[in-house]
């Protein structure tokens, strides 16, 4: 089976992490500063990452398993978002990851998104990234 991982990222060229998170009243699960550095010798980042996680309730599942999780952020925190947003101060994504492992499983074919997701992702500005990764083939 596939697995598909969804994060929401707010990325910023001018907040870091605890203004972000100021700003729409909830904590990151991640976040990375401007001026934080990777590793020593890595240059400084130009952005800040926010992210929160949006885990399927019984493990890796398909985005519409996880749709709940994020629609029970609430209307309020999409608002908040949608605010950030049109201010210009960041940008807002749903980030869905797919490993597509076994191209003959239906499980792993096809990303179906509501209407009301899409209507949350659309009160809070934010576009919708997709990375896939398909591994297929011999292992050796």
């Amino acid at each position: 089976m596939s697995a598909f991982r969804m994060y929401l990222r707010v990325v910023s060229e001018s907040l870091q992490p605890e203004q972000i998170s100021a700003r729409l009243e909830t904590e990151p699960d991640e976040a990375t500063a401007i001026g934080s550095r990777r590793r020593p010798q890595s240059p400084p980042r130009a952005h800040t990452t926010w992210i929160r996680h949006a885990p399927a309730p019984d493990g890796p599942g398909r985005p519409e398993d996880v749709e709940p999780v994020i629609l029970a952020w609430g209307p309020q925190f999409a608002t908040a978002l949608g605010q950030l947003a049109s201010s210009g101060d960041a940008e807002i994504s749903l980030v869905i990851v797919q490993k597509l492992t076994d191209p003959e499983d239906p499980q792993q074919k096809g990303i179906w998104l509501s209407a009301p997701l899409l209507s949350w992702l659309t009160k809070a500005g934010a576009s919708l990234d997709i990375d896939q990764y398909v591994y297929v083939g011999d292992d050796d």
